[in-house]
């Protein structure tokens, strides 16, 4: 095997888009596309507090392995908190920022962040970011929702894990949606068929837009609703239309688009991500509140769509116990962690021990509650 030589580069249009997509797979939020349309938008970038400091393995000029790093000063957009740690480094007077980051910014969402095709190589990379983290002068580097492999190499680079948990839903192979909800508890089929008829009686009906069926007037609607969701919680939206109009221009494939209107006028709308027999929930707004309206545009829909059309796995997003009457399931999630300061390294992997209990027993609390019958 030729030499691994490995490189920092700060923009993706400094590596061949089809080595880069031999490595990424189907997974939509690690296409090339996708993360040259955050940094290129400004979404992304040193402006906003992720720093692009990509990690390349190259063999004889070709691309072997890469992962997606960040120089970060803040935590924002990461959904995997560490401002506790951040506020006891500060309050013994140590720096925790800048930190490294390996993550798809503002996308919780599983996928490998060692990107690589054989076991070696992943285990090269985690090395190898351990290296950077350190001539960097980062307090400590963080891969965010790594993979079942990656997660594997990470341990055994000496990194600590940290689980999470979010709510997905598998299909078994369901014939149709009506053998979706015969498989539900009584009590649980009851209420989603009450909320659709809730829906149905506002006048609200749906249409799934994929591919060139996603027009400017659509996207233009999506983000007025998203700018309004982000909006209403109080928060700067993070992405930008520039950003979305990227990914309609060139990866509407790989977006499904859920729009309810009242005859013509659109009332509200969720975008979806889809890619290797999974679909990703990933943003939701409306311009009225009806009831029952939310749970059928975010889930329910993409529940539907997902068995019409043979998809394996929704993953509804972070958060949300509420989604479980809809019958996604609570689902484990992972982090990988290396700190420098080896005192503050023994007392969070001590905190991580105590934190993995307590959320496996939640998932276990969970998981009674299940709609399922």
């Amino acid at each position: 095997m030729s030499e691994a030589e490995f490189s920092i580069i700060a923009s993706l249009a400094d590596v061949d888009e089809q080595q880069w997509q031999a490595l990424a797979g189907d997974n939509p939020t690690l296409a090339w596309r996708f993360l040259h349309a955050l940094h290129t938008t400004g979404c992304a970038s040193p402006q906003t507090g992720w720093t692009p400091r990509y990690l390349v393995l190259h063999r004889d000029g070709v691309l072997h392995g890469a992962m997606p790093l960040y120089l970060k000063h803040h935590s924002r957009g990461e959904y995997v908190f560490d401002h506790a740690w951040a506020d006891a480094f500060h309050r013994n007077g140590i720096d925790y920022y800048p930190k490294l980051l390996s993550a798809v910014p503002f996308s919780p969402v599983t996928g490998s962040r060692l990107l690589a095709r054989t076991p070696e190589d992943r285990a090269l990379l985690a090395r190898a970011a351990l290296q950077v983290a350190q001539q960097l002068d980062t307090s400590s580097l963080h891969i965010l929702f790594p993979d079942e492999q990656d997660r594997q190499a990470l341990q055994t680079a000496g990194f600590m894990l940290r689980e999470g948990v979010q709510f997905h839903w598998e299909n078994p192979g369901y014939a149709d949606f009506d053998a979706f909800l015969a498989s539900f508890k009584m009590d649980k089929r009851k209420k989603i068929r009450q909320d659709r008829r809730r829906v149905q009686e506002a006048g609200i009906t749906f249409r799934h837009l994929a591919g060139a069926d996603i027009t400017p007037d659509v996207m233009a609607f999506f983000y007025q609703c998203y700018v309004s969701t982000y909006r209403a919680h109080g928060n700067k939206p993070y992405l930008s239309l520039a950003f979305f109009e990227q990914l309609r221009a060139h990866m509407a494939d790989n977006m499904m688009i859920v729009l309810a209107q009242r005859g013509a006028q659109p009332v509200a709308v969720a975008l979806n991500l889809t890619g290797g027999g999974v679909m990703y929930g990933r943003y939701w707004g409306t311009t009225e509140f009806v009831s029952g309206l939310h749970f059928e545009t975010c889930y329910v829909q993409a529940i539907e769509y997902c068995i019409a059309h043979g998809i394996a796995r929704f993953e509804g997003g972070a958060q949300g116990v509420h989604k479980m009457s809809r019958g996604l399931s609570p689902t484990p999630t992972w982090s990988a962690h290396w700190v420098a300061d080896p005192r503050f390294a023994a007392a969070i992997g001590d905190f991580l021990a105590q934190e993995t209990a307590a959320i496996e027993e939640y998932i276990d609390e969970l998981a009674e509650h299940a709609a399922y019958k």
